[in-house]
């Protein structure tokens, strides 16, 4: 008998249709709740950004702690940044381009200097753990209600559900006088191609306020620790 079994596998190469384009920043500070001014005053430098599908606005988040510093809790006190902060869009590879038109820009975002400096392009990440910090839902929907709608959105992108954890409601309260409410959401589990989907075309709506919009996690955390 002659068996000659050579069985390669081949390795997952991540897509670049959807990508991160990151921006290193100089902005001493931003209030807390920044996301409604920064995403309008990116709509006037890029007037494109509004209505590309697939485009999102991360928000600019800083750190939870350091030197005896804590993040703030009231959305009115303002988030200070460190040297390294960035500043990162979530773009169809086909906008990088455009979106480069950026760099080298000052951009006044609520009443503040953002001073934007050079780019970098990072694929999405394959690995099984996602996490967002804000999806958006109502305030009609319990945490029961929640998963249930977010379970039947992963079916409609063919990921199906293995391990899934909410977060606490969270309520931002818009200039324009709309209340945004979200939940944190973390999946886990994820085949590489189903987590590069997730990441590709996120969970509901408000990409450009940073709603919706997964990261990918090293290890499955406490998803209310955000919160």
């Amino acid at each position: 008998m002659f068996w000659n079994e050579d069985k390669k596998t081949e390795k997952f190469q991540i897509p670049d249709d959807v990508v991160d384009l990151s921006y290193i920043i100089k902005c001493k500070c931003l209030p807390l709740e920044h996301m409604h001014e920064l995403s309008d005053t990116l709509f006037e430098a890029l007037p494109w950004l509004e209505n590309e599908k697939l485009a999102g606005i991360h928000q600019i988040y800083g750190a939870e702690s350091g030197n005896g510093w804590e993040r703030p809790k009231d959305p009115n006190e303002l988030l200070y940044f460190s040297r390294r902060q960035k500043m990162t869009l979530r773009l169809p590879k086909e906008r990088i381009a455009d979106a480069e038109a950026l760099v080298g820009q000052t951009l006044n975002v609520a009443g503040r200097d953002l001073e934007i400096g050079k780019s970098s392009i990072k694929k999405l990440s394959d690995l099984p753990t996602t996490f967002c910090r804000n999806v958006m839902t109502s305030e009609s929907m319990d945490e029961d209600d929640f998963l249930q709608w977010a379970f039947d959105e992963l079916k409609q992108m063919n990921i199906p559900v293995r391990k899934m954890m909410a977060g606490k409601e969270r309520v931002v309260n818009l200039p324009n006088g709309v209340d945004l409410v979200t939940r944190s959401l973390m999946v886990a589990e994820l085949k590489q191609i189903e987590s590069v989907r997730l990441q590709e075309k996120g969970m509901g709506g408000g990409r450009k306020l940073g709603c919706g919009l997964f990261m990918p996690q090293k290890d499955i955390k406490a998803v209310n620790s955000d919160d």
